[in-house]
């Protein structure tokens, strides 16, 4: 028996920590599919094959009132903060307030971020560089990935010196050759609440909640906070 994983990419370290042992304890096997919300979301509602759904708790919320997933199967996974990143070995930039963010973008050789369309944390850089009036100034070194985990391989990969990404912690943690700077200052920090689900129209709904609590519940705690959530 297979089950289908749609989820945000901010999991997908989550999920590879988790899903080994799910599959042999069920018997189970699990195809996990990772993505910026808003392309995992447009998946779904185009009705590709899906038993459970992790995107933001929002929009689970919403997808739970309209009936396209189980209200009582919505749990919590933790919450995510979007933060800096630079290839590994390069010297961390001062990003711990609102004028040092601003003075470490406009020196940066590239940004490096998600969809700024799609994805959670690409829309939100691109509201920070407007609201910190540099958005212009920088815009011709932003490169933009389809997904955050794209956004930082391609950074790890970076030579030059000055080269910055900003994506979700989880993101960050689960890429090889990038280290974590730190969350945005608080004056443009965003906080996302991620939760998972199963679908309505799943084959297999005992099974699917299997799989939503072994990614919510107690035992699953620390992973989670290895993997970069804030639990609950």
């Amino acid at each position: 028996m297979s089950l289908t994983l749609l989820s945000a990419g901010a999991a997908k370290g989550l999920a590879a920590g988790i899903l080994p042992d799910f599959e042999r304890a069920n018997g189970l096997t699990v195809q996990g599919f990772f993505s910026a919300v808003g392309a995992i979301h447009q998946k779904f509602m185009d009705g590709e094959p899906c038993d459970v759904l992790i995107l933001t708790a929002r929009q689970l919320e919403l997808l739970a009132e309209a009936g396209q997933v189980l209200a009582q199967s919505v749990k919590v996974i933790g919450n995510v903060r979007t933060a800096v990143a630079v290839p590994a070995g390069h010297p961390p930039p001062d990003v711990s307030s609102s004028a040092a963010l601003r003075d470490t973008l406009l020196d940066a050789t590239a940004i490096y971020i998600p969809d700024p369309y799609k994805s959670t944390a690409g829309i939100h850089v691109m509201s920070v560089l407007r609201a910190l009036g540099i958005a212009l100034s920088v815009e011709q070194r932003i490169k933009a990935f389809p997904n955050g985990e794209t956004a930082m391989r391609v950074l790890s990969e970076a030579a030059s010196a000055g080269a910055i990404g900003i994506t979700q912690t989880t993101e960050i943690r689960y890429t090889p050759g990038v280290m974590l700077v730190g969350p945005l200052p608080p004056e443009h920090e965003l906080v996302t609440t991620y939760s998972a689900a199963v679908n309505a129209n799943a084959a297999d709904i005992p099974s699917a909640m299997k799989l939503v609590a072994a990614l919510t519940g107690e035992l699953s705690a620390a992973a989670r906070t290895h993997s970069g959530f804030e639990v609950p």
